[in-house]
């Protein structure tokens, strides 16, 4: 480290978050040495470091000889402004080495308030933000993530976008761009060639045009380019790579812990969710090779918690001798295990006892919506008595807190609905009065509420978002009607949401309004201490865009939608007839009882079958 890196940490707050140097980090030998990635997250150190899937294919692509893969965040405010000041460019955290020297720079989008930090980040690279001022003499801009299926708000930006589970898909691009440079290939022969590869989208191969009313027209591949790009998934998720050896972070990140993926995919169909249309088909990892990596994993790196992950973890059918697989280990070495995303309608007395083992913890639950319509309509598939069952068992458990959480603004909702929050709230505290066995700590039940965001590819990508006004309206009439000291309300910024839903289903235009904001100060959006909805509003001044035609709008069945060349395997007339059942408050069957033909089981091989 030399004397400038020194004097900038010593004036910036968590200098741990730029050394570099943690436990189980892979330095290699620039010597052998061939291909450089830098693997960048747009957002701060505790954010990235908590990612499993940057842990996944920071993992995979440094057990491939001759590549080296570095981990590349988001500096906060306080050390941007030292880097900018002292010339210092953006460098990778294993090695201190300028960014704009590596090979290939891949972002991990997950989440469309990023979006101005990737532009930040090209910046602080000392890289043209724009693809077409790029050559050969640049790193090949990748990116990949959940928002990389409307890739056409950062079109303008990326070279080419990686759709789906990236562990194959990754290595093979690697191997073409490799390739590439052998051969002295021109950075367009590379990219028409790159588009050739299943699951990779090169936007600079599509044309836009535009209605006289703002709508697209057409995307129009040129000649070479897929007519449509298909995600990609890892066929045999159960022997997929699977990071053992993961880093052990300096300073405290927000999931510190071993994360086990027990499956991937969703058996459920809730009609707002775009994971759960995204990642189908499910499939799921053997319980005894998830009890050998959780034990393999935490001896590797001496963390004393682990974690079940996935979208719905007590869908997983075996999870109780998982557990009990995972505790036997785990309760003498003293290693907590921890069960996230639970479900109302299958909360056990055996899981229940199993969690007794770790701690009692605050339970969550996601009924989504206050009435029972609503919840149909949305196909949650959660009852008002499978609720009340699963808090029965906790009280009667020990338990006496509860986290609820729902959203607003979703579509056919009425006051009725959101009367129908308070009402669920009220019911369950009543229920902790009347079985709750202990009630000398009392009782605490929090209710969080989101304004529903549309997403693509999902049954609700037509419909439009509520006003930010309208949203406000229903938060104070929900906030007036649950007053009890034993209730707490908290509610999601609704600007944030607004911004977000722009993004999400945005067009290519939307480029100059995220550059115009970004030289105007945007950054960290996600943040409250830098979001000003403001300076995005000049932004869209100024490139004479309305947001509100993106976030409030609806769109018709016939609209071509500026995410009609990818594809998750999902068909587009499965997602409309889920939004005519839904506007019927009809539910569709999980996967589970009867497979709902939405197209993803196409996605694998001939003769394997969805794991539900």
């Amino acid at each position: 480290m030399d004397q400038t890196m020194e004097g900038i940490l010593s004036r910036v707050e968590k200098p741990a978050r730029y050394t570099g140097g943690e436990y189980n980090a892979v330095v290699k030998d620039r010597k052998k040495v061939d291909t450089r990635v830098a693997l960048c997250f747009p957002d701060t150190y505790e954010i990235g470091m908590s990612n499993l899937g940057v842990r996944i294919l920071y993992g995979l692509m440094n057990e491939l000889p001759g590549v080296w893969c570095e981990r590349v965040f988001a500096p906060w405010g306080d050390m941007e402004e030292e880097m900018r000041r002292e010339g210092l460019p953006l460098y990778g955290l294993e090695s201190g080495d300028p960014v704009s020297d590596f090979d290939i720079l891949g972002f991990s989008l997950g989440y469309e308030m990023a979006y101005s930090n990737v532009l930040n980040l090209l910046d602080l690279a000392g890289l043209p933000l724009r693809s077409a001022d790029r050559d050969e003499s640049h790193p090949l801009v990748i990116a990949g993530g959940t928002c990389a299926y409307n890739p056409e708000p950062l079109a303008p930006f990326i070279d080419l976008f990686s759709l789906g589970e990236g562990e194959e898909v990754t290595v093979e691009l690697i191997q073409l761009y490799r390739k590439a440079r052998r051969e002295g290939w021109s950075r367009r022969d590379l990219l028409l060639a790159a588009a050739q590869i299943p699951g990779l989208y090169v936007p600079s191969l599509y044309e836009v045009t535009y209605q006289p009313d703002g709508t697209v027209a057409a995307v129009t591949p040129e000649p070479g380019a897929p007519e449509l790009v298909t995600k990609r998934i890892v066929q045999d998720f159960d022997k997929s790579y699977f990071p053992v050896k993961t880093i052990v972070p300096s300073t405290e990140i927000v999931h510190d812990r071993v994360m086990l993926e027990v499956f991937r995919g969703c058996i459920r169909g809730c009609r707002f969710c775009q994971a759960g249309y995204a990642y189908r088909p499910v499939r799921s990892r053997d319980p005894k090779r998830l009890v050998e990596q959780g034990i393999a994993a935490c001896k590797a790196s001496g963390y004393q918690e682990m974690t079940l992950s996935s979208l719905s973890t007590s869908d997983y059918r075996p999870l109780e001798s998982l557990c009990d697989g995972l505790l036997e280990w785990c309760e003498p070495n003293k290693v907590s295990l921890s069960l996230p995303s639970l479900r109302a309608d299958n909360f056990s007395m055996g899981l229940m006892q199993r969690l007794q083992h770790v701690r009692k913890s605050g339970l969550t639950f996601a009924p989504e919506a206050g009435t029972q319509r609503l919840r149909d309509a949305i196909n949650k598939n959660v009852t008002e008595e499978d609720l009340m069952t699963s808090c029965r068992t906790a009280f009667l458990g020990g338990w006496n807190s509860v986290k609820l959480y729902f959203m607003l603004g979703l579509p056919t909702e009425t006051d009725e609905d959101v009367l129908g929050i308070a009402d669920l709230a009220k019911k369950v505290l009543q229920l902790w009065r009347e079985t709750a066995p202990d009630k000398r700590r009392g009782c605490r039940i929090t209710v969080s509420t989101a304004c529903f965001v549309p997403k693509p590819h999902t049954a609700f990508q037509w419909e439009p978002q509520v006003t930010r006004e309208e949203y406000l309206r229903r938060v104070k009439l929900l906030r007036e009607n649950m007053r009890d000291k034993s209730i707490a309300y908290h509610w999601h910024d609704p600007d944030t949401s607004f911004l977000e839903a722009v993004f999400s289903r945005g067009d290519r235009r939307l480029a100059d309004v995220l550059e115009a904001a970004w030289r105007e100060g945007a950054k960290f959006d996600a943040w409250s201490e830098y979001f000003d909805l403001e300076r995005w509003m000049r932004a869209f001044e100024a490139c004479g865009l309305d947001p509100a035609f993106y976030a409030n709008r609806a769109r018709s069945r016939e609209e071509v939608l500026p995410w009609s060349r990818v594809s998750t395997g999902v068909r587009t007339d499965f997602l409309w007839r889920e939004r005519e059942l839904a506007y019927a408050a009809v539910i569709t069957p999980d996967c589970r009882k009867q497979c709902t033909g939405c197209g993803a089981n196409c996605l694998l091989e001939k003769g394997r079958a969805c794991d539900e």
